[in-house]
């Protein structure tokens, strides 16, 4: 082989690793958080922290010193952020968040796969790395790597009381209008596992889990076919909390003084997935799902075979 042909043989394996290492998608570990609006901070901090039993490790000001954003914290990794302003669009739903290893290196690898990312990786005002995207549905999805000199990870072990009525975000889940985008973005770019599918009858499908691809925590898409109006958006947009034991947790919530302030009936459902539930409502109308691990008698419900709803 002559000396053009090594060089050329060689600038080629060069540009094949380099390709090769951008197509590398870093890991994706599950549900950070769901962040939403809130139209009265006090209410939603009673409802969350009296009612629900979470604590609020900390709070980012605005200039003028009033509380700006609350978070309500489930475990080490998990939150729920209460943002005291007006809703802007998809009901009360700001954004919602996935947690990885390597922010810098998810944003190269979306930005070869067709993505709009921005210029580069920013640092949060609690100290974690982050950017944010857009899926199909116009949902924003922030992608957030944990620091270690983060106020996250300063909290670590700590603002975690008995008093939680969950321990775990199991899943949360957003309005998706159209399947096949969804699809495209979460399954073939970010690489989620779409596990079960279900609806309210069997043939109509409503809801397609997409389970991050490095943990257990998913991502439900809430298909329609008409656009629904602001109560559905709540009922749609919701967090799962999961619970070992549904009926010792709504005695645990009838039991709190704070009940007296919560207005609806908590009943206790086994849902089309077979595992009992009951919902909650935030004061704003958010959706929020306790739910069992598993199916009443253990076994799996077959995932639903129906079409995506025609738009």
């Amino acid at each position: 082989m002559n000396r053009m042909s090594c060089l050329l043989l060689f600038t080629l394996l060069i540009c094949g690793s380099v390709i090769g290492q951008k197509a590398t998608r870093p890991r994706v570990l599950g549900v950070a958080h769901m962040a939403l609006y809130v139209n009265d901070l006090q209410a939603a901090r009673a409802f969350y922290k009296d009612f629900l039993g979470f604590a609020e490790p900390f709070v980012l000001k605005r200039d003028d010193g009033s509380d700006r954003i609350a978070f309500i914290k489930i475990n080490d990794e998990q939150y729920i952020e209460l943002f005291a302003e007006a809703p802007k669009q998809d009901g009360h739903l700001n954004h919602i968040a996935f947690y990885t290893d390597s922010a810098a290196a998810m944003r190269q690898y979306l930005a070869t796969r067709g993505v709009k990312v921005p210029d580069k990786v920013g640092k949060g005002q609690i100290g974690n790395l982050n950017f944010n995207i857009l899926d199909p549905d116009g949902h924003t999805v922030e992608i957030v790597q944990y620091q270690p000199d983060s106020w996250t990870l300063r909290e670590k072990s700590k603002f975690m009381p008995d008093t939680r009525i969950s321990t775990h975000i199991a899943h949360i889940g957003v309005l998706v209008g159209a399947l096949d985008p969804a699809m495209n973005f979460y399954r073939d770019i970010l690489g989620f596992e779409d596990f079960w599918r279900g609806g309210p009858s069997s043939d109509v499908l409503s809801w397609v889990n997409m389970r991050v691809p490095d943990g257990k925590d998913y991502l439900e898409f809430m298909l329609y076919s008409a656009p629904p109006d602001a109560g559905q958006i709540g009922v749609k947009n919701h967090i799962c909390l999961i619970t070992p034991d549904i009926k010792a947790a709504v005695a645990i919530l009838e039991s709190h003084p704070s009940r007296k302030s919560y207005s609806r009936p908590i009943e206790i459902k086994v849902g089309k997935n077979g595992k009992r539930q009951a919902n909650l409502f935030d004061p704003d109308g958010t959706r929020i799902e306790l739910m069992e691990p598993d199916t009443v008698d253990g076994k799996p419900v077959p995932t639903s075979k129906a079409p995506a709803p025609v738009r």
